[in-house]
């Protein structure tokens, strides 16, 4: 048997943490038997509302790839689980308080610092 490359074994490695994160939420979250959905909306449209719904600037730039790297995984993940992922990028989007990595790199303080 061919030995597996660097590359063949981060895919699985990534699968095997992906299929097991979906495996803990089914238990936290079993399916509930209601028939109610909700209304038809695009990940365009969704985007654009978290957009707007931006507190900051580098918030609303984040929106894009925060959103892109969710719908890929989307199709492996029960719809509850992509749901709850979807309302955790609105809340880190929409906190005034929460700072980009390029915020974070260079806090107020060092603005007052002399020594700068």
């Amino acid at each position: 048997m061919k030995e597996l490359t660097p590359q063949q074994k981060d895919v699985i490695g990534r699968v095997t943490y992906l299929r097991q994160d979906v495996t803990n939420f089914q238990q936290t979250w079993p399916t509930l038997n209601l028939a109610e959905q909700l209304p038809p909306i695009t990940w365009g449209e969704l985007e654009r509302q978290l957009v707007s719904l931006a507190a900051t600037p580098s918030s609303a730039d984040m929106v894009h790839d925060l959103m892109t790297a969710t719908r890929k995984q989307a199709p492996f993940k029960p719809s509850e689980m992509v749901m709850r992922e979807i309302l955790c990028i609105a809340s880190a989007v929409m906190d005034e308080t929460f700072l980009s990595d390029s915020e974070a790199s260079s806090p107020d303080w060092e603005a007052d610092d002399p020594m700068n």
